[in-house]
C-alpha cells in the first residue's frame, strides 16, 4: 500500500479531492500542483515504480517459497485504491492477506491510516479475509544494507578527494509536531534507521531533516532548505542529500528535492547531489521478500 499520486495531468484534481476529503482545490491550488507535474514529466512515475516492484516481488516470492503469493497494489487517494484492491483480492477467491505499506516507519496518519481502511474495507465483506499487517521495517538489515549501497553509489559523485568532507543530509516527510508529541514513533524510528546506517559508512558530518510539509500548525524540524542554510553558513560546500523515507521516486523527491532544494543550494554555492530512491534495487527486493516471508511464518505459528 501506497499514499497514491496522479498518474495524468486529468488526474490531479481528482486526487486532491480524495486527499482533502472530498472538498475541491481552488484554482489556484489546483494549478500549483499542476505545474509541479508538468515540470517532472506531466504525472507522477510511482504507480508505475510500484507496478514494477510488486511484480518483482511477486516473482522473488514465488521463487522463495513453497507457497503461492500474488501481490496487488492499494493506495490511499489514487487508483487502484486500497478498497478496489482488496475487492479484487476477494473475488479472486484468496482466504488470506498480509498487508505491507511502502513506508519503512510507523505513523498512525499514514501507515495506521491505511491499516485503518483495510480494516473497514474487510468490514463490509460477507467473507472477510484473514489478516496480518506488517507495521515497520526501518530496521530491517537488508533494508539497511540498500541504502549503504545507495549511499556508497551517490559519494562516487564527487571527487576523491572531496568525500572526507561530504555532508550527509538524511531527509524523510515532515509530520505535524503534535502526533510525535502524543507519542507516534516515526521520528524515534527514523533517528534509529540513520543510527543504524551511521554504524555502517561513520561519516564525519551528517545531519537529520524534514521536508514537503503541509497544511497549518507546527510540523517537524528542521527542514531541509533550514539545514542547507546552515551548512553553507559553517563553510562547508558539498552535500549528498539521502531520501531516507521516500522508497520510491515520486514529486518530493523528483520536485521537491530536485529542482526546489537543488535550486537553493546552488544559489549558497553549494556542491549538490542526491542519492537515487531505492525503486528497484535487488537489494530492497530482497528485504520485502524476507519482510512478507517473515509475516506469513509469524501467521503459521499463531
Amino acid at each position: 500500500m501506497g499514499y497514491g499520486a496522479p498518474d495524468s495531468l486529468e488526474a490531479v484534481e481528482p486526487f486532491l479531492t480524495n486527499l482533502m476529503g472530498g472538498l475541491k482545490p481552488s484554482s489556484q491550488q489546483l494549478e500549483k500542483v499542476k505545474e509541479r507535474y508538468r515540470v517532472i514529466g506531466g504525472k507522477s512515475p510511482f504507480l508505475n515504480i510500484t507496478r514494477q516492484q510488486a511484480k518483482t516481488l511477486e516473482i522473488e516470492l514465488n521463487k522463495s517459497s513453497k507457497e503461492t503469493f500474488k501481490v496487488y497494489i492499494g493506495m490511499r487517494y489514487w487508483h487502484p485504491l486500497i478498497e478496489e484492491a482488496i475487492r479484487e483480492i476477494v473475488e479472486a477467491g484468496i482466504k488470506e492477506l498480509i498487508v505491507l505499506t511502502l513506508s519503512p516507519f510507523y505513523s498512525r496518519i499514514t501507515t495506521g491510516a491505511y491499516f485503518q481502511e483495510v480494516e473497514q474495507v474487510l468490514k463490509k465483506m460477507s467473507n472477510p479475509l484473514s489478516s496480518r499487517f506488517i507495521k515497520d521495517w526501518y530496521l530491517h538489515p537488508l533494508f539497511i544494507e540498500a541504502w549503504v549501497e545507495k549511499i556508497k553509489e551517490g559519494l562516487k559523485k564527487f571527487s576523491p578527494e572531496l568525500q572526507e568532507n561530504v555532508q550527509f543530509l538524511f531527509s524523510t516527510h515532515s509530520l505535524p509536531k503534535r502526533y510525535v508529541e502524543e507519542g507516534d514513533p516515526y521520528v524515534m524510528q527514523y533517528d534509529e534507521t540513520v543510527g543504524k546506517i551511521h554504524e555502517i559508512i561513520n561519516p564525519a558530518f551528517w545531519h537529520l531533516a524534514y521536508q514537503s510539509r503541509g497544511g497549518q500548525g507546527e510540523w517537524l524540524e528542521p527542514d531541509v532548505s533550514m539545514v542547507l542554510e546552515r551548512i553553507a553558513r559553517k563553510g562547508f560546500k558539498e552535500v549528498l542529500l539521502i531520501p531516507l523515507g521516500f522508497i520510491s521516486d515520486h514529486v518530493e523527491t523528483l520536485y521537491d528535492i530536485d529542482i526546489i532544494y537543488r535550486q537553493q543550494a546552488e544559489s549558497l554555492g553549494l556542491n549538490f547531489h542526491r542519492c537515487a530512491c531505492l525503486n528497484l534495487s535487488p537489494t530492497f527486493i530482497k528485504a520485502l521478500v524476507d519482510i512478507v516471508l517473515s509475516a506469513w511464518g509469524d501467521n503459521r505459528n499463531c
